[in-house]
């Protein structure tokens, strides 16, 4: 099935676009959206985005304004560089003789003027830029340029924005458009193309979620056990079946209080939200804790296994948790708690392989403690923050850092007082220099 790519610009900008998209046939299929203004472009959007895979703009103010809109589709502009704006400068030698030594320009790096000006051997030191920041009322761009022109310090116009262009020409102001050329077109095509073809394949990789509910079988009532369990066994099978069928999944019970779930990385989406609301729905059920483990694979028994690895980690974390163990094995969580952590289970550094073993720590909590380190911001870490974020008690987070330091591995860097009484606690680095 071909790729539906909306083309959204001023006309003469999708024309060009639509003529280009023509190369591209038997990958995409072209649907042009015209308009007068920009700010047109967060409605257009906005209307259609149902029937539209991708969104490519002409430029970076409609860009920017349809990232107003609630899609969450990709989006895509062409960009002005360097090979544009020498098509300009020489459409202005060629049709005026203007000066190019005076000009002012509106949304374009400054780097790409300064070296296009540098090629041509040309000074740019009495040029004036309107620096771009977000979205700018177009009144404020048409002032910018006139007013120079008015007080005699430019004798030409350079704009990418067709409003600015109309409305400096309607001033009987000497402007000329920079437009993307065709080369820039074209790769803005490829690439937009092939980073849709990656996400889909992304969001077709199979995902398996593995439930467990702990201490099931340690129902009291002896008398009515094997009842109260099977019928607490239902009442969670109807919670997990409506989840399930939200995501547009299957799913197994594979033994009392644990299941199985299928489905694919495009239904799942958020994982982090949905695992959160699948925790909420089983601990109305029972008041027994429950873990979800959550992996993604290109084959059922790749993910399957990154299944059973991330419901490791979520019952060796805490009750209640979830983590999610991604196709490169990346594992992610705990997903539904604010302080979550990304850490990979293997090393490919073999200095730090061999220092691990000196010195007894596992690469898994190495791996745990760089992202703790990482997500602190500071490049900085003490036995506190690991005891909180990894839910162990402070004098293993010592003995860890101790040993890590012992190796070589860490290294203490200061102290600090500890909010209470008692003695300063060590600030240690973790990594190698």
């Amino acid at each position: 099935m071909k790729t539906r790519v909306g083309i959204v610009g001023p006309k003469d900008s999708v024309e060009i676009m639509n003529d280009i998209a023509k190369e591209f046939e038997d990958q995409m299929t072209p649907v042009c959206f015209e308009y007068k203004n920009s700010i047109e472009t967060t409605e257009i959007v906005e209307k259609n985005q149902h029937i539209i895979d991708i969104w490519i703009f002409s430029g970076q103010t409609p860009y920017t304004l349809a990232k107003r809109s609630s899609s969450n589709q990709l989006f895509f502009y062409l960009s002005l560089n360097g090979s544009s704006l020498t098509k300009t400068l020489l459409n202005i030698v060629y049709n005026s003789k203007n000066d190019l030594r005076n000009v002012s320009f509106d949304m374009m790096e400054e780097r790409d003027i300064f070296e296009t000006y540098r090629s041509l051997n040309i000074s740019y030191e009495h040029c004036h830029l309107y620096e771009y920041h977000g979205v700018t009322p177009i009144d404020q761009i048409i002032e910018f340029h006139s007013t120079l022109y008015n007080e005699g310090k430019v004798s030409v116009c350079v704009t990418s924005l067709s409003d600015v262009y109309e409305a400096l020409t309607s001033q009987g102001i000497p402007v000329y458009r920079v437009t993307p050329t065709m080369a820039n077109i074209r790769s803005t095509y490829k690439s937009a193309l092939q980073q849709w073809e990656a996400l889909n394949f992304k969001q077709s990789q199979l995902t398996v979620m593995l439930i467990s509910i702990d201490n099931i079988n340690k129902i009291e009532k002896p008398h009515s056990f094997s009842y109260d369990i099977h019928r607490l066994n239902l009442e969670l099978q109807s919670a997990i079946l409506t989840f399930t069928e939200s995501i547009s999944g299957s799913f197994l019970s594979i033994g009392t209080g644990t299941f199985i779930i299928f489905s694919t990385r495009g239904s799942l989406r958020n994982a982090g939200d949905q695992s959160v609301r699948l925790l909420d729905s089983l601990s109305l059920t029972t008041d027994f804790p429950a873990n979800i483990g959550i992996g993604y694979g290109d084959s059922a028994l790749a993910a399957e296994e990154n299944a059973r690895l991330a419901l490791l980690h979520a019952q060796n974390y805490n009750s209640n948790s979830a983590f999610l163990v991604e196709n490169n094995g990346m594992v992610k969580g705990p997903l539904n708690k604010s302080k979550s952590i990304s850490f990979e289970f293997r090393n490919v550094d073999e200095e730090i392989g061999n220092k691990l073993k000196e010195c007894g720590v596992s690469i898994t909590s190495f791996n745990k403690i760089m992202s703790v380190q990482r997500n602190l911001e500071k490049q900085a870490i003490t036995a506190a923050d690991i005891a909180e974020w990894l839910k162990m008690t402070e004098r293993n987070a010592r003995r860890l850092l101790n040993n890590l330091t012992n190796a070589g591995i860490a290294k203490i860097i200061g102290q600090e007082a500890p909010a209470t009484r008692g003695r300063p606690r060590n600030v240690y680095q973790v990594g190698l220099d």
